[in-house]
């Protein structure tokens, strides 16, 4: 590959951070300052922990790639090294060309200035002229959706809003390179598939993405190459395809550790996942999960407050979701109230099971009044056999997708003049 053809070098990339043991036995400025008095020379304990660990790649101008890994495998923290937003410890990033990144909700935008405002000034950051940036403006602003709000500071956007206008403003400013991470996520299924679209213009164009997500359906159809990252390193590079394989393989491997235990995990952490438990039915006996049949998933959590929801995602052998469930829609039938102040359960039924047989896992997310608590991708693995849909028979053997959905055929004659 010559030089000319590149758009991003990685070479030996390393951030590290420093993690003081102990640095929160003291709760006040006073206690701090009292234990350095009695102790001047004592050090805390500290352990250094490395985000990025001698991370080397190429990525040629014109490719679309799509960065997967577990929580905490260090997508992130590339992606802001690239950015520019933080200093690797070690080794080197060279991009070649204007950078457009969309990262955190707010990474780049000036809370107190309008959105009109915001707008020129993050093209000014990317070295564009004026009249550049009038140029493009009436499609960033028609992208975003965020016309009548033009002239309000940023400040009082909701994150959906910031999160449109960010994304329009990274696009339509036309980067060579553009980086976006998984804040995609905030925004409507609508804006998404819009964004996702806009992706695909932009790669054809000949320009550079580099997308993280966690649904590795867009992944496989968004990107043409997949890097999959692992504890801060390169565990696998190559076409999107066989990523997603080697993604999912290590999800499977980390389902079968206990929940507890698990630490590929985000969120505040103050409520967790501590157990789950998925069974299905015949009559009133425990069975393997059957199509068909009525099935409940158990979710064991470390605590309760009011406001909590769990978003369950349940996505096929590929990763693709298909199905996501969550008490924010709920019916006359929910029933979510407390059952315990120190812990409790959280139980999804279904009296009737409408997946075809095959391999299948579950991505879930707690949350407590919009605050994301604890997620975890593939917390459980899980089979579904052979069985009966409303009279209709569906076996392993056959392709029939994923979903069973319940219907009736019919034939209906025609009358002769609609015939001829």
């Amino acid at each position: 590959m010559s030089s000319s053809d590149v758009a991003i070098a990685v070479r030996g990339l390393s951030k590290a951070y420093t993690i003081r043991k102990g640095a929160n036995d003291h709760n006040t400025l006073a206690e701090t300052m009292l234990a350095r008095v009695r102790h001047p020379f004592r050090r805390p304990a500290s352990e250094r922990f490395y985000a990025l660990n001698n991370v080397s790649f190429e990525i040629k101008k014109g490719e679309s790639v799509g960065i997967i890994g577990r929580n905490g495998a260090g997508k992130s923290t590339l992606l802001k090294v690239l950015s520019r937003v933080t200093e690797p410890t070690a080794g080197e990033a060279d991009l070649y060309g204007r950078v457009g990144s969309l990262l955190e909700v707010g990474t780049g935008f000036h809370y107190e200035l309008t959105g009109r405002e915001n707008i020129f000034l993050n093209g000014a950051i990317l070295g564009m002229r004026r009249a550049e940036i009038r140029k493009r403006f009436d499609a960033i602003v028609d992208f975003a959706g965020v016309e009548k709000f033009l002239d309000t500071p940023v400040k009082r956007y909701s994150s959906g809003m910031f999160v449109r206008l960010a994304f329009a403003v990274a696009a339509y400013l036309e980067p060579e390179i553009l980086i976006v991470d998984e804040v995609l996520a905030v925004g409507d299924a609508d804006f998404q598939k819009k964004c996702l679209r806009k992706m695909g213009e932009v790669s054809r164009g000949g320009r550079t993405v580099l997308f993280v997500s966690h649904n590795i359906g867009v992944i496989r159809n968004v990107c043409t190459r997949g890097i999959v990252l692992g504890r801060g390193s390169v565990e696998f590079d190559g076409n999107a395809l066989d990523a997603a394989g080697h993604y999912m393989s290590t999800l499977s491997a980390a389902s079968r550790e206990p929940v507890a235990d698990r630490t590929d995990r985000s969120g505040r952490g103050s409520i967790r996942f501590t157990d789950v438990e998925v069974r299905g039915f015949v009559g009133e006996m425990s069975a393997p999960l059957t199509a068909g049949s009525p099935a409940e998933f158990v979710f064991r959590l470390s605590g309760w407050k009011p406001g909590v929801t769990i978003h369950l995602i349940i996505c096929d052998g590929n990763g693709q979701m298909i199905a996501h469930c969550t008490p924010a829609n709920t019916s006359r039938d929910d029933n979510i109230e407390r059952e315990s102040a120190d812990g409790c359960e959280i139980v999804w039924a279904t009296d009737e099971l409408l997946l075809t047989p095959g391999s299948y896992s579950a991505n879930v997310s707690l949350y407590v009044e919009s605050v994301l608590e604890d997620r975890i991708d593939a917390l459980v693995n899980f089979d579904v056999l052979p069985g009966v849909v409303r009279g209709r028979a569906f076996s392993s053997v056959s392709n029939h997708g994923c979903l069973a959905l319940p219907h009736r055929w019919s034939v209906r004659g025609l009358a002769a003049e609609s015939a001829a």
